[in-house]
């Protein structure tokens, strides 16, 4: 959960090779109908159809195939260059065990508790930081081992956050 602005933009990596910046209200004016792993999309009276091979939502990561290519798509916001710019990290490289504050910054939501059972992707936290309030998911499938927060706590960066064990 992101706040956003009208003017916030995006880039777009394909293939390791080519990157496209797009602004949101772009991608919002696309005329865009999806259908299971099926997108059909109409931009600039052009149609494009493309099946969704395979999706990593928590590394915002897509391989489409479009017209019997494949592509690999990833999509990175403002934020995200910014946190590479620190050399800070999301958290993608931590063990799948733990979660771990990312940056400093103040807890605003704790959606989990102890012995709660998670799915891949789950939002378990919410995180302000930079003027940014950014979910925190869960990393895996599993069950909730520990919560180590409460709503207004305080973080820095590398703190445990929340610990999970496998199903």
């Amino acid at each position: 959960m992101q706040n956003f602005t009208m003017d916030e933009s995006f880039k777009a990596i394909v293939n390791d090779s080519f990157e496209f910046s797009l602004l949101r209200k772009e991608i919002e004016s696309l005329d865009l109908l999806s259908e299971e792993n099926k997108l059909h999309l109409l931009h600039e009276n052009r149609s494009v159809e493309a099946t969704i091979l395979d999706s990593d939502f928590n590394n915002r990561s897509y391989t489409l195939k479009i017209k019997g290519k494949r592509y690999t798509v990833k999509l990175e916001s403002e934020l995200d260059a910014l946190i590479e710019e620190m050399g800070l990290s999301l958290g993608a490289d931590a063990v799948d065990n733990e979660v771990h504050a990312p940056m400093p910054g103040l807890i605003l939501e704790v959606n989990v508790s102890e012995a709660q059972e998670v799915k891949e992707g789950d939002a378990l936290c919410v995180l302000e930081a930079m003027k940014m309030e950014n979910a925190l998911m869960a990393p895996r499938d599993g069950v909730i081992k520990s919560v180590q927060i409460a709503k207004g706590d305080a973080v820095e960066k590398g703190m445990l956050l929340i610990e999970l064990e496998a199903i």
